[in-house]
């Protein structure tokens, strides 16, 4: 039990911590570049999954600047994040497998 709680926990963690990082880019780049908030949700989500699409770019010094720092730790917390989800859907998977290995040998 102590163990699921310390799963969803970490969970929560990573996916607040993404909608945050995400929330925090369409709100600059959206003021900064002056896209729409489409624009500029799309533009954080393309550069924070390391896709960059290329077809939004940030058009000002002050704007490469920002983008610089929130690639390096937007990234750096989404792929977190993504480490955390996989392996706790590994886990998990493993323990799947685990019962049914332990079910086939009890019942043999």
């Amino acid at each position: 039990m102590v163990g699921l709680r310390k799963r969803n926990t970490e969970l929560a963690a990573a996916a607040i911590a993404t909608s945050t990082w995400l929330a925090i880019g369409t709100v600059v780049f959206h003021r900064l570049e002056d896209w729409t908030w489409i624009q500029s949700l799309y533009f954080s989500t393309a550069t924070l999954t390391t896709i960059g699409y290329g077809d939004l770019h940030p058009t000002t010094d002050l704007s490469r600047l920002i983008c610089v720092f929130y690639i390096i730790f937007g990234v750096i917390t989404v792929l977190s994040a993504f480490t955390i989800i996989g392996t706790s859907r590994l886990e998990e998977r493993a323990r799947q497998i685990d019962n049914i290995r332990q079910k086939r040998n009890t019942s043999k």
